[in-house]
């Protein structure tokens, strides 16, 4: 601040005392926070006894409400868990502590004030039905301290000044993994600023399907079979693995982030619901890229609501199938060689209980004929962002499916054995979004580095460099909730929940990343020449598919009310 110019310093220190005891007395008050809320909405939503599916949905600003509270809640617990743990191995330095303190900050100031669930809708406390009494009881000493004092301009700004000191560090602070999740981390942040950075503005603008030459990289590098068990001809390694290697290379590009997001599906559809014929004949082609799978689920009319499908599947008296039907916003479609296939196969039915999964097989496409097998068409969705793999909405007239490619082997089981990838599927989402704020903060804090405005650069300006510190703080807590599912989902342990928090607020942290460093561009980023326009169009989609956030959060607050 200048006052007569002079600079006047701003009150008070930049690293609080005690900063660990602090955060952790200032769990507790969160967490009764929430076991109130919580209750007082299974009180208000039970009819006789049991919580009422359509109260639920009649009171969705409260019970979304409830989703976000307990997606910070989380947040806080697993931000303080990463701080005890660089604690105890001796990496909990300065911009650590930073982080640490302007996220319960600024955390804490969002519970008593009021939660962004997207740009028009903000959650207050009262809106939950809690008392003055149970809403007061947030403010002890130790949050009303780092409501107070945390997220000051003085942190933040010092924040940004170690980030610019440690540049060549490849995330904003300790990650928290052990070495050899870094040292994946590492060789895949070398592969991203080599083949994939250079080359992604180029694609995007051109309208490009990513170059079959990066796809062939990736397969060699091992990223379609990552997950794969080793038996099955995989690498074997952990979600969180996994996480890391699509958190570096969305950084590079969404697009080539995503390529193997499919296959992770589709992997996790046979080994949990294949036979051991299925496994044995298509895991090892999936894992060494030989085939590329696509997931086909959505329908034009039916969006998130899967049980409504109407695409049909006739079984012949040869015992193969006839599907007959249309779907929409299918992913890299034309060129693949499998299509994970939900279909309805009772025609008696209208809900989740007729679907059946297929392991579907076409004959991948070229330019000139994306869609060359017999019975199938397809039209390409020009899309906003998001346009490596390309989107396209395909029919089925007369499509034959071989009857032994029925997943498992038995009609009924498909919206069952779908359930079974989400939680997957949302913790690489996390990871995508992670990846994509990553891009915007890299992009964001360079621009401001190097533009010059009234004789200074950018980034000297106290408000551009509160936006790039709340890019680094924001995109450490999702991580954190991210890896922390990822670890939940390696123990065996059902973490849809946490898998759910972890997209709810990283796709959000993407846009809010995006938007800002975007605005730190000025006119440039409305150019289209400036990749950041790119990285905002690619976060858009973050808060839509893989379960759009309003759904996710109605998932999360179903979860925690049953």
């Amino acid at each position: 601040m200048a006052h007569d110019g002079q600079e006047v310093p701003m009150a008070g220190p930049v690293l609080l005392p005690d900063l660990l005891s602090l955060t952790a007395a200032s769990v507790a008050p969160a967490e009764a926070l929430l076991d109130a809320a919580r209750a007082r909405l299974s009180a208000e939503l039970s009819v006789d006894g049991r919580i009422s599916s359509r109260a639920v949905e009649a009171a969705q600003g409260a019970t979304h409400g409830l989703a976000w509270l307990a997606t910070y809640v989380e947040a806080l617990r697993q931000m303080q868990a990463w701080a005890l743990r660089l604690q105890e191995a001796g990496k909990l330095g300065e911009i650590e502590q930073l982080i640490l303190q302007i996220a319960f900050g600024e955390y804490l100031n969002q519970l008593a004030g009021g939660i962004p669930m997207s740009q028009g809708e903000i959650m207050r406390l009262p809106d939950l039905g809690l008392s003055g009494e149970e809403i007061a009881g947030l403010f002890t000493p130790d949050t009303r301290m780092l409501m107070h004092a945390a997220n000051t301009q003085p942190a933040r700004l010092r924040l940004v000044e170690l980030m610019i000191e440690q540049s060549a560090n490849i995330t904003v602070g300790a990650s928290g993994l052990e070495e050899e999740l870094e040292m994946i981390r590492e060789q895949f942040r070398r592969y991203a600023l080599d083949r994939v950075e250079p080359n992604a503005h180029e694609w995007h603008l051109k309208d490009e399907l990513i170059p079959m030459e990066i796809i062939e990289e990736l397969a060699e590098m091992g990223v379609f079979g990552l997950t794969i068990p080793e038996e099955h001809g995989g690498l074997g390694l952990s979600k969180a693995s996994m996480v890391v290697v699509s958190e570096e290379l969305s950084r590079g590009y969404i697009g080539v982030g995503s390529l193997g997001t499919r296959s992770e599906i589709a992997a996790e559809l046979i080994l949990a619901g294949g036979t051991e014929d299925q496994k044995a004949s298509w895991l090892p082609r999936i894992a060494s890229g030989e085939i590329l799978p696509t997931a086909v689920f959505t329908e034009p009319n039916t969006g998130s609501d899967l049980g409504s499908l109407r695409t049909r599947a006739v079984k012949g008296e040869d015992g193969d199938y006839t599907v007959t039907g249309n779907k929409t916003w299918i992913t890299h479609a034309a060129r693949t060689h499998v299509m994970t296939l939900l279909a309805r196969t009772d025609p008696e039915t209208s809900d989740y209980k007729g679907l059946s999964m297929f392991l579907a097989e076409k004959t991948p496409g070229t330019d000139d004929d994306p869609f060359p097998t017999p019975g199938m068409t397809g039209g390409e969705i020009e899309v906003l962002g998001y346009r490596g793999m390309k989107e396209y909405e395909l029919g089925f007239d007369g499509f034959k499916v071989k009857g032994e490619n029925l997943l498992g082997g038995e009609e009924g089981k498909g919206f069952k054995q779908l359930m079974q990838t989400f939680e997957s599927a949302r913790i690489q989402t996390a990871a995508r979004a992670i990846g994509v704020a990553q891009a915007a903060l890299d992009t964001g804090l360079q621009y401001a580095q190097d533009r010059k405005q009234f004789g200074a650069s950018l980034v000297s300006f106290p408000r551009v460099a509160s936006k790039l510190a709340m890019m680094a703080v924001e995109i450490m807590v999702a991580r954190q909730l991210t890896y922390f599912s990822a670890w939940e989902k390696d123990h065996d342990r059902r973490c849809d929940l946490e898998a759910g928090m972890a997209k709810l607020l990283g796709a959000r942290v993407a846009w809010a990343a995006a938007d800002n460093a975007l605005q730190i561009h000025g006119g440039n980023g409305f150019a289209l020449e400036y990749k950041i326009s790119r990285i905002l169009c690619d976060a858009r989609i973050l808060n839509i598919f893989e379960g759009a956030a309003e759904i996710q959060a109605q998932v999360i607050a179903r979860r925690l009310l049953a």
